[in-house]
């Protein structure tokens, strides 16, 4: 399920946090940022998804 979570991250980054982390303050957080703009939202989600 892991590459199919980061191709969904790159592609659509709230849907890719979602995926992982459920549709809780972390999704919002990211749809959000998606929304301001998509290089924000890419990186919210492969940090959140991949920095641990």
């Amino acid at each position: 399920m892991g590459i199919i979570t980061l191709i969904l991250t790159i592609l659509i980054p709230p849907l890719g946090v979602a995926l992982k982390h459920g549709f809780g303050g972390t999704a919002l957080l990211n749809l959000v940022l998606t929304l301001l703009g998509y290089i924000p939202g890419l990186i919210h989600g492969l940090y959140v998804n991949y920095a641990n």
